[in-house]
């Protein structure tokens, strides 16, 4: 049984009196607790597709099944966490992360002996009352994930959250998401537009076809686990990342006859 199924899933918006294809039916079926990634071109869909599994938007065709349950339109049953933190600046860094409990109904004094713990074991012991703008981005970038993880689903959508940090943060923090992710056991959907993070951190990969998005291909990644800096050297890693290039070169304009 899979944990995630989306089935023939399409997206069409409706501007000016026109149609504008986002996503082309795509079918993808995702067991519990791995790490899947999601790369294309800018504007092929993969937004689009996160924000129809998180009920914000509905297919126009198809169905996003949780458990076997059909979730469309339904909020609340995902983690989801975009590429800017949305930290609230006037909340310290503690009561940022204990947020999604409190929306829940857990009490302010519960909700910090829950958070307390994974502050300190997840590098933001000394940080709790620090506020949003005195922390650097990657430690924000902590601070809202741990603020998802509590928001407690099975399920974590994280579109680009490392896309705005330097190469050197953003590696820190693919090490650090990968321990996260063994210890919670959480399934993770991760969209970015980096093939080496792609390939670092994943189970699988899926490609998208540039707009109108369309699954081209599953890309299952061989590669030992844990991983280091060393595997981004392996000759597996860079074997794996030109067959992923070959499939994100844009397809040829079937005018074009030269």
């Amino acid at each position: 049984m899979y944990k995630l199924k989306v089935v023939e899933a399409s997206k069409i918006f409706r501007r000016d009196g026109q149609e504008v294809v986002a996503l082309q039916e795509t079918t993808m079926q995702i067991p519990a607790g791995r790490f899947v990634s999601i790369i294309g071109p800018s504007g092929c869909g993969k937004s689009t597709l996160f924000n129809m599994i998180a009920g914000l938007i509905k297919p126009t065709t198809g169905e996003i099944l949780l458990d076997d349950k059909n979730i469309v339109g339904k909020s609340g049953y995902v983690g989801y966490m975009l590429q800017k933190d949305l930290l609230l600046p006037w909340r310290t860094i503690l009561d940022n992360i204990i947020l999604g409990l409190e929306i829940k109904g857990v009490s302010k004094r519960d909700a910090r002996q829950r958070a307390l713990p994974l502050l300190k074991r997840y590098g933001l012991e000394g940080f709790e009352d620090n506020y949003p703008p005195e922390l650097s981005g990657g430690m924000r970038q902590r601070a809202a994930l741990l603020r998802t993880l509590l928001y407690d689903q099975d399920i974590i959508l994280l579109d680009e959250p490392f896309g705005a940090l330097d190469a050197q943060t953003r590696l820190q923090m693919q090490s650090w998401l990968l321990k996260i992710w063994e210890d919670f056991q959480k399934t993770i959907l991760f969209v970015t537009h980096d093939i080496d993070e792609a390939i670092f951190l994943s189970d699988d990969i899926y490609v998208l076809s540039q707009r109108p998005g369309k699954l081209k291909a599953k890309v299952h990644v061989e590669l030992e686990r844990p991983r280091g800096e060393g595997t981004l050297l392996s000759n597996e890693f860079i074997t794996l990342k030109q067959t992923l290039l070959d499939l994100l070169r844009e397809e040829p304009d079937e005018n074009d006859t030269a």
